[in-house]
């Protein structure tokens, strides 16, 4: 046999025994942890057991056991959001897990017990009733989460009662501050016409006294005018009567020279 393909085939044994290796001593630390941390969490020490069960999660981030109890851990010490982040991964694998043991199904029935639970202290009731509803189809006989459901779906109807009602009177006061927006609007509307018709009284008023003015001083004018026209008819008329005058007083004093003549 070639010593080339003899060090190859040893040292792929050498590499599957490794792994193997590396691989149950991943699981007894995993193990050692989940112990540890199942230790603390019957003792109430939520915290330690957190602490414990994150470092299953090191050793390998893919167990699921690991995974929940962290979940249920960070539940017990009130940390909602961050239990929720637990269980929603532990769901997102439920049909893997269902496939490989349906003996998980109580597992899960409890992961979505617990969510619709954290819904419920966030007032989230339709996530709350989606999560109970799950875990009901999971373990059907489960008469806890059957009353959650009941509590969950009545609190959800008076959060929607609620709701509607706030959006009623919502609606209502944007009806009545559109109601006293257009009455505004159409009192400032009717002020604006009323100033209109006042400023087009004025102006015809302006002009009625401008055009008697106008009238005024153009009959003011036209007397003055006449005047002017009679004081030159009469300066005329007096011209004439008064040159009549000399006229006539010349003829007589001709007359009379005349007559003075003849007598001598």
């Amino acid at each position: 046999m070639n010593m080339l393909n003899i060090e190859r085939k040893i040292g792929v044994v050498l590499t599957a025994f490794l792994l193997c290796t590396g691989s149950v001593a991943a699981q007894k630390a995993e193990r050692k942890n989940v112990r540890e941390g199942n230790k603390q969490y019957k003792k109430e020490k939520y915290t330690e057991a957190e602490i414990a069960y994150r470092k299953g999660i090191e050793v390998n981030p893919r167990s699921t056991e690991s995974i929940y109890d962290l979940g249920n851990a960070l539940y017990k010490q009130e940390k909602y959001p961050e239990a929720s982040e637990q269980y929603q991964l532990i769901a997102g694998q439920g049909e893997r897990l269902l496939r490989e043991d349906p003996n998980n199904a109580a597992r899960l029935a409890q992961v979505f017990h617990n969510l619709g639970n954290i819904g419920m202290k966030s007032r989230e009731y339709q996530k709350s009733v989606e999560a109970y509803k799950q875990s009901l189809r999971l373990n059907p006989t489960d008469e806890e989460t059957r009353y959650n459901l009941a509590l969950a779906q009545k609190l959800l109807q008076d959060q929607q009662d609620q709701n509607q009602e706030q959006n009623q009177d919502q609606e209502q006061e944007q009806n009545q501050d559109q109601e006293q927006q257009d009455q505004q609007d159409q009192n400032q509307d009717q002020q604006q016409d009323q100033n209109q018709e006042q400023q087009q009284d004025r102006n015809r008023q302006e002009q009625q006294e401008q055009e008697q003015k106008t009238r005024e001083q153009q009959q003011q004018n036209e007397q003055m005018s006449r005047d002017n026209a009679q004081q030159m008819l009469d300066a005329f008329l007096q011209d004439e009567k008064d040159t009549q005058e000399k006229v006539k007083k010349a003829q007589m004093q001709q007359q009379q020279s005349r007559k003075q003549e003849k007598q001598w």
